[in-house]
Parts: structure tokens; sequence; C-alpha cells
């Protein structure tokens, strides 16, 4: 997968993205419109995803080890 480790894409519409194995370890993610998006297998260690939109996002096998989200995280 891509390498996005430490990336700034707060806000981004990132909706039906195929991430699948993308390192987004530490990547900015607050507020992105992930809805639909194919995150299997992606490292998403320490990223933050506060206020995210993860609705029907396929997390399968996803690394999640410290990453931050919030109540408004959906």
């Amino acid at each position: 997968g891509a390498d996005l480790t430490a990336t700034d894409m707060g806000s981004a519409d990132l909706a039906l993205a195929n991430l699948t194995g993308a390192k987004l370890q530490r990547a900015n993610l607050f507020a992105a419109n992930l809805r639909g998006a194919l995150l299997r297998g992606a490292d998403l260690r320490d990223a933050v995803l506060l206020n995210a939109n993860l609705l029907d996002a396929d997390l399968t096998n996803a690394q999640l080890q410290g990453a931050r989200y919030n109540a408004y995280t959906r």
C-alpha cells in the first residue's frame, strides 16, 4: 500500500478510497471523510481519527494501536 506516514489529511474527502495496506501511521485524519473506504490491513497506529467519518469503512486487520478518536468519530 501507499506510504502516507505522518501525512496531513485533515478534513480530506476519502470516501470509498482504496487504502488497503496503506501506511498511515501518525497521519492526521481529523474530520476526514473515510465513509466506505477500504482500509484492510492499513497501519493506522497513532493516527488522529478525531471527528472522522468511518461509517461502512472496512478496517479488517487494520492496526489501530494508539489511534486517537472521540465520541464524534463515526
